[in-house]
């Protein structure tokens, strides 16, 4: 009997073909090496099939699957958080708006952030936090003071001015005396000093602090006259700009019968610091009572907030 296993039928040739100077009976004849070489021919072949039938059934799984996982649903775009602006006056430290990354916000000199320093993009596509923003720091009113003794402090965006507004020095027979920290009156005149009546009654100091690039027109004061108790105040009022250094960045007109409206007609941009005086003069059936001028100072910020 031949054995039917291709790994004993392999051995048995190599043990039991014996070379020709060798002839023993132990030897198989050549009929029955034939017919083990014919066996195991037909056994490898039934090997061949079963392992390409093997090979077909693997093809066959993988499509299967390549086809099922392709219809499955795409792949859903990763969480992200909305976009986060630069605060005004501040800077912000991160551009990846997805989930897990930090963003984190500061404040230039003279600003204090309000809001988290920081934020979070959480799974839900929100911030751990709100949008912060930058304030104005108000230098002026800290416990310490910021100014020298003897003058005022201003608040500005980003920063702060000390002032001390000084009246005009007297001349000749005209002399002004200061009523408040921003007011100057002009002493009474003689009775037959006309020059000394046509001068300002009284000088006011105003500060007004702009952010940069304001869009205009828009009106930044007003004056108005307001008469005494008991007595009759002028029936026409005149207004108009009489000194500074706007370089045509204001213009002044009337608003109503008593009021009069400084209004900032170009763009400015900081930082800068202009000046412009306006004056109001009181008539009374035509005729010339008194003025009065303010002293407008306008600081402007280099920060567009």
């Amino acid at each position: 009997m031949v054995p039917s296993s291709p790994r004993a039928l392999f051995l048995l040739l190599l043990i039991l073909a014996c070379p020709e100077p060798r002839a023993s009976q132990n030897c198989l004849s050549k009929q029955q090496l034939l017919s083990a070489i014919r066996q195991l021919q037909q056994l490898l072949k039934g090997q061949e099939t079963r392992f390409a039938e093997g090979i077909r059934h693997m093809k066959s799984r993988l499509a299967a699957l390549q086809n099922s996982v392709s219809r499955v649903a795409p792949d859903a775009p990763p969480v992200s958080c909305p976009a986060l602006n630069t605060p005004a006056d501040g800077r912000k430290f991160g551009s990846k708006y997805l989930v897990d990354h930090e963003v984190h916000f500061a404040c230039n000199p003279g600003f204090r952030l309000v809001g988290p320093s920081s934020v979070v993009c959480l799974p839900n596509g929100t911030w751990t936090g709100e949008q912060p923003r930058c304030r104005d720091v108000d230098e002026c009113v800290g416990l310490q003071p910021v100014c020298p003794q003897g003058t005022t402090c201003i608040n500005t965006g980003g920063s702060f001015q000390c002032v001390s507004p000084e009246c005009p020095e007297g001349s000749g027979n005209v002399s002004y005396v200061k009523t408040s920290p921003f007011q100057c009156e002009r002493n009474p005149c003689p009775m037959d000093s006309r020059p000394c009546r046509h001068l300002p009654k009284t000088i006011s100091f105003h500060y007004l602090s702009l952010p940069s690039n304001l869009k205009t027109p828009i009106t930044l004061f007003r004056m108005a006259t307001a008469s005494a108790p008991g007595r009759a105040g002028p029936n026409s009022l005149r207004f108009g700009i009489v000194g500074g250094n706007s370089r045509g960045h204001f213009v002044m007109q009337r608003s109503d019968r008593q009021t009069g409206e400084l209004i900032l007609v170009q763009t400015l941009a900081g930082p800068q610091t202009l000046e412009v005086d306006v004056d109001m003069s009181e008539y009374l059936d035509r005729s010339f009572q008194a003025n009065h001028v303010s002293k407008v100072t306008i600081f402007v910020s280099p920060y567009d907030f």
